[in-house]
């Protein structure tokens, strides 16, 4: 069943999406909800005209997204979380943990948006902040044991790594002037 979608739905599509479904989901609750329309051919026309008469507004619209990613470009979340001897947690992290860690650090960012598995374990993980259908954010999301430091995880790597590059570089200056004295 084609249907023209009336608003965002993570994992279909966006307003305006020209998509196909299944025809239970479509007939069942897409158009009771009023989420989408039959895509008939006239509907398709008036979408066009629609879509012609919105461009600039959804470039503002975009623009917009893309001023919000930009804000959390570079953002990397640390959580802390219970888990067992195993590094299997007594819960998990979801979208909406996510969310409420960026917003402690000053980015609202509604649970909608944020699209991740929910984690389980220990480790290294992505969420996908999607603002607009071409616009998306991927954040790290590093999860560790409660009762595990976490400003030596994320301070560690970046001193590290400067002073390391700095060190390297006469080296491999070095070695080419050896080299030319023993030819």
């Amino acid at each position: 069943m084609e249907l023209i979608l009336k608003e965002d739905i993570i994992g279909l599509g966006y307003k305006n999406d020209i998509v196909n479904v299944k025809s239970g989901y479509g007939r069942n609750y897409l158009i009771p909800q009023q989420k989408a329309v039959i895509a008939s051919p006239s509907a398709k026309k008036v979408l066009a005209e629609n879509l012609k008469q919105q461009a600039h507004k959804l470039a503002a619209i975009k623009a917009e997204a893309e001023k919000r990613a930009e804000g959390l470009r570079g953002v990397a979340l640390c959580i802390a979380a219970k888990v067992s001897n195993g590094a299997n947690h007594y819960g998990s992290v979801s979208a909406a943990r996510v969310a409420e860690e960026l917003a402690k650090q000053g980015h609202e960012v509604e649970r909608k948006l944020i699209t991740m598995h929910d984690i389980k374990k220990v480790g290294d993980y992505v969420a996908l902040v999607h603002f607009h259908k071409e616009v998306t954010v991927e954040i790290p999301v590093k999860v560790v044991a409660e009762n595990e430091p976490e400003p030596e995880v994320q301070a560690a790597p970046v001193v590290e790594e400067a002073p390391a590059a700095e060190e390297e570089a006469p080296a491999v200056e070095e070695a080419p002037a050896a080299e030319q004295t023993a030819e």
